[in-house]
């Protein structure tokens, strides 16, 4: 997918200017990168807007036209208002075609409805991970990378090193060298309540098993049996 863009040439810099241009609704940022010096330059905010919205347009090699010439770059860096729908700044990279380029590509997901752990277990697929740190040279990076879940079995997951990636691609070494997951299926915790709950329960009551209750009459009788011969006693040596 082509994103082209347009950014002009920004001359005033500091807070001040920033803060006059957003209120002319334009957005500051600069483009640096390939060896050559950065450039200050200032976009349409709601063209620039509309095009925050696209997935691709935060890990695709966009056309930038500047001073009628145009540039690869990458988006690198957007700074938003903390509550207002509004761009204060924006990072772009320029792109040399001979250096490979780390970025972070979205992680599409496929066939989670017919896998064996949904279709067959009633498991539920739980994304770990939304997106993958990769590295490649710029004319073999994906918009996205399409995982395939239509093998995946109840309790199992899929981690890093167990995804096909496109020609010329590969996750950057740290993410390669840790293999973290990015999906599995599971048993819903609803499912595991209710099993908890309909298990079955042993209850423990105030009675007695009749051997201890025998056990206990039969100590009690020898207590009185024990007292009515000390009183017995008793009473025939007071006799005499």
């Amino acid at each position: 997918m082509k994103i082209e863009f347009t950014a002009f040439p920004r001359t005033l810099q500091g807070t001040g200017a920033s803060r006059r241009l957003r209120g002319a609704g334009k957005v500051p940022g600069v483009v640096y990168g390939a060896d050559k010096a950065a450039q200050a330059v200032e976009l349409d905010h709601h063209a620039l807007f509309r095009h925050l919205k696209m997935e691709a347009f935060h890990a695709s090699i966009l056309d930038m036209t500047y001073e009628g010439a145009k540039q690869q770059v990458l988006l690198r860096d957007v700074q938003m208002h903390p509550f207002k729908q509004l761009v204060l700044h924006v990072d772009f990279q320029r792109v040399d075609k001979n250096k490979k380029i780390h970025m972070k590509v979205p992680l599409h997901y496929i066939n989670a409805e017919i896998c064996p752990g949904v279709k067959v277990g009633g498991g539920v697929v739980n994304h770990i991970m939304n997106e993958v740190n990769i590295q490649c040279l710029p004319d073999h990076l994906p918009e996205f990378i399409e995982i395939n879940l239509d093998k995946l079995e109840l309790g199992h997951s899929l981690h890093i090193n167990d995804i096909a990636m496109p020609q010329g691609v590969e996750p950057i070494s740290r993410v390669k060298k840790d293999n973290p997951a990015v999906v599995t299926v599971h048993v819903p915790k609803v499912v595991a309540v209710e099993e908890e709950a309909s298990a079955p329960v042993t209850q423990i009551t105030g009675q007695v098993p009749v051997d201890a209750a025998a056990a206990a009459d039969g100590k009690d009788g020898d207590k009185k049996d024990a007292a009515g011969d000390k009183k017995d006693g008793g009473k025939k040596d007071g006799g005499k």
